[in-house]
């Protein structure tokens, strides 16, 4: 393989170093992988497939090159000669197509090949690649026409058999996702599982560097400050961004700064097929209702943030209160304040064995790629699993714990990822993955406590709407106005309000007035002590509780 180590990206480092030593000679290669990467060329870098950079960069010195797949079976790739010289291949020169097939013809050249050598001392270097190897050697559980485990056994012999292993051969497996991968061979303890992450800045920085002469119009805003499109870019792919640059460029359109979060938003939901939604809030902490002591410890956060001293900086928050107390939109005020996307983790459960796994593998990559973002989970409690799955899931929900333990525990991740659960049933979400190290603090969301609090709280939502009413309305109003008023339940006031007054001719106030003699709590009473016990059980520091509610604790 190519040793030349320092022009290489770290996952081909590390490969290199693995077969360069003998450690490993079978590689399963998953994450970026139908991405497009950087492949240098003559002290300039342009884009090629992984398999070309498998075929240029790290094997240009191998002998004889074969890949597979389902569709097009085995191919050589290089050493058409060499490889004409097996009697299997001269005696009947059609290569198999079939998995089974093509996974024992591989095996019996690969055994040739080595026991020639061993005789004529002659090595020569052999390499293989299977692409979308999930088809060929798929974790599924029976009804397939061929013997799946017994497949799987063939391809991890590749790295075991003595005879194999001790000869100059280079297997690579590529998938997206290792959950789709048999495990027999994503387990074998002589294949080396090597990530390929999504594009660091730097490597965004690159191909914005080559572009500039050619997609000069698109690029002519950031001519001088490629640095700061590439970090806005980070969590895109090369093939995103460099369909970008050719379609901008084609419509002679410019790219600017305030073009770069939509953009960013589009490329990376496209990128991850509707797995998660990307936004940019503009929303402040000012714009929460109360919440003083929550406000200003988030902002402490926050400042740390700024400084980069992420010794003190939480792995992620809980919210907790009951239904309707705003969780949702106090996310969107503290993102807004930090200044960072929220990515909101959606539609990952599949009901194929194994998809829900890889879709999560999926999504830990994007946030891996990200600089710095908020990842929101609504509705935690159901959304998280549990630690013992079900029998009726067939287990997904107990590996969807396992997955999301270790990355929320990550500490890679402090200072880049911050997790954020929402729940109005906190005692639901399994014990563990509330712990510190993943949720380190943990701030209750409460209704209204005095009727003062419940009318200020109307009037933000009626300003919001352009709705007026006089500050001397409260007087008149305050034996009708209700406590344990949420957010969400003084909205719907809000709207019922506005749509009379859009439908007759009645004030705002003289509706709200009337609105309020009728007014019943869309939420049960019982049902919001409920919730409001459990939020103040879960609080990490009883400020954030207030008075009205403390007496909560006692059992």
């Amino acid at each position: 393989m190519s040793t030349k180590t320092q022009q290489l990206p770290q996952w081909a480092e590390e490969l290199v170093a693995l077969y360069e030593s003998d450690a490993a000679n079978q590689f399963v290669l998953y994450g970026n992988v139908n991405d497009r990467l950087l492949i240098p060329r003559d002290n300039q870098a342009s884009l090629g497939s992984l398999t070309e950079f498998l075929l240029k960069v790290l094997m240009p010195r191998f002998d004889v090159i074969l890949s597979y797949d389902v569709g097009n079976g085995i191919r050589v790739e290089k050493g058409n000669e060499i490889f004409g010289q097996w009697p299997t291949f001269r005696n009947n020169p059609e290569l198999p197509k079939a998995p089974r097939a093509a996974v024992e013809a591989l095996t019996h050249y690969f055994r040739y090949t080595a026991n020639t050598a061993a005789i004529t001392g002659q090595r020569q270097q052999i390499g293989c690649f299977v692409v979308n190897a999930d088809l060929l050697a798929p974790a599924l559980q029976g009804g397939l026409i061929y013997d799946l485990n017994a497949l799987a056994s063939l391809i991890r012999d590749w790295s075991q058999d003595a005879v194999l292993s001790r000869h100059s051969l280079a297997t690579f497996l590529i998938t997206e996702n290792l959950n789709d991968l048999h495990p027999l061979i994503v387990n074998n303890s002589r294949t080396a599982l090597i990530k390929v992450p999504l594009p660091s800045p730097e490597d965004i920085h690159l191909l914005l560097e080559t572009g500039i002469t050619t997609y000069p119009t698109a690029l002519n805003q950031f001519k001088s400050t490629l640095d700061i499109a590439a970090s806005q870019l980070a969590g895109a792919s090369l093939n995103s961004v460099d369909t970008l640059l050719k379609t901008s460029q084609y419509k002679k359109k410019e790219i600017s700064s305030a073009d770069l979060s939509i953009l960013k938003k589009e490329l990376v939901e496209k990128d991850c097929s509707g797995l998660i939604d990307f936004v940019e809030s503009k929303r402040t902490l000012n714009d929460l209702y109360g919440m003083e002591k929550a406000k200003a410890w988030l902002r402490q956060d926050i400042a740390l943030w700024n400084k980069g001293d992420l010794a003190a900086l939480p792995m992620g928050y809980l919210l907790c209160g009951p239904v309707g107390t705003g969780k949702t939109f106090m996310m969107e005020c503290l993102a807004g304040e930090a200044g960072v996307p929220v990515v909101k983790m959606k539609n990952f459960r599949d009901k194929w064995v194994g998809s829900t796994e890889g879709n999560l593998e999926k999504i830990f990559r994007l946030l891996q790629a990200l600089s710095r973002c908020y990842v929101f989970i609504d509705e935690a409690d159901q959304t998280l699993g549990r630690r013992e799955g079900s029998s009726g899931d067939s287990g997904v929900s107990g590996r969807i714990y396992s997955m999301m333990a270790e990355e929320m525990s990550n500490t890679r991740n402090r200072g880049r990822v911050i997790w954020v659960l929402a729940s109005s049933r906190p005692d639901l979400i399994e014990v563990d993955l509330k712990r510190p190290g993943r949720i380190d603090v943990r701030i209750p969301i409460f209704p209204t406590t005095t009727t003062r609090e419940s009318f200020d709280l109307i009037c933000t939502l009626f300003k919001r709407r352009g709705l007026k009413i006089s500050e001397s309305l409260y007087d008149t109003i305050k034996a009708s106005l209700p406590v344990l008023l949420t957010p969400g339940a003084a909205e719907s006031l809000a709207v019922k309000v506005y749509r009379i007054c859009g439908t007759t001719n009645k004030t705002p106030g003289r509706v709200l007035k009337e609105c309020l003699i009728d007014y019943r709590n869309p939420v049960p009473l019982d049902t919001l002590e409920t919730q409001a016990r459990l939020a103040v059980r879960e609080a990490t520091d009883l400020e954030f509780v207030p008075s009205f509610f403390r007496h909560l604790q006692e059992p």
